[in-house]
């Protein structure tokens, strides 16, 4: 099976991945479609609308509610549904083996990774690098523009993904450097917009 090319956005909560995802899918990478995955945003989209890919059953329902509720992250033995999600989307946006997809909020562990990659070959880590002042006022003043509906930045909850993004999503890191896949750094301040860091991400290279 042909894989698509794929960037892995690894970043904390509001440190501006899907107002990036959103801007690099209007504007395109490296001279080629993009195509922006949101992972967090499909699942709360099915939980609103109450509508599925076909291949999830009333169960898998039940996981994902639990996981938006309580901010745990979906684990191997559920990756099926993380699957069912992005391969859907993959189909609905018709990529080809040129289009670039974008992944934000899949994978979230190293567990996952080893699946993801099974369907798409990453061949860029972009890490948006914010400290917890940082993510706090970029929360608070919405400087992404993209928090004005979300009911799940309590100060609680946003502590609690920090500690969840620092355990268990900071390692991907270090097993895609393994895999002698590049990291790019940006190092977020409150006032980073989606137009810099897309002008620094087109900069960089690309392995086709």
């Amino acid at each position: 099976m042909n894989r698509n090319k794929a960037v892995l956005l690894i970043g904390p909560t509001g440190a501006g991945k899907t107002p990036l995802g959103d801007f690099c899918e209007q504007e395109g990478l490296w001279g080629t479609k993009c195509f922006h995955f949101d992972f967090g945003e499909s699942l709360r989209r099915i939980l609103k609308t109450g509508v599925a890919p076909s291949l999830l059953n009333e169960e898998d329902m039940g996981v994902i509610i639990h996981s938006l509720k309580s901010g745990v992250l979906l684990e191997n033995e559920n990756f099926h549904i993380a699957e069912n999600i992005l391969l859907s989307f993959m189909k609905d946006k018709a990529m080809n083996d040129r289009d670039v997809l974008l992944l934000n909020g899949l994978p979230r562990h190293v567990g996952q990774a080893e699946d993801v990659d099974e369907i798409v070959d990453v061949k860029k880590i972009l890490f948006l690098d914010a400290t917890p002042e940082v993510v706090s006022e970029r929360i608070r003043q919405n400087s992404g523009g993209d928090r004005s509906e979300r009911v799940d930045d309590s100060a609680e909850a946003v502590a609690k993904k920090l500690m969840l993004f620092h355990e268990r999503t900071v390692p991907l890191l270090n097993h895609y450097r393994t895999k002698k896949v590049e990291v790019e750094k940006v190092n977020i301040t409150v006032d980073t917009t989606p137009v810099k860091i897309h002008q620094t991400l087109i900069a960089s290279s690309f392995s086709a």
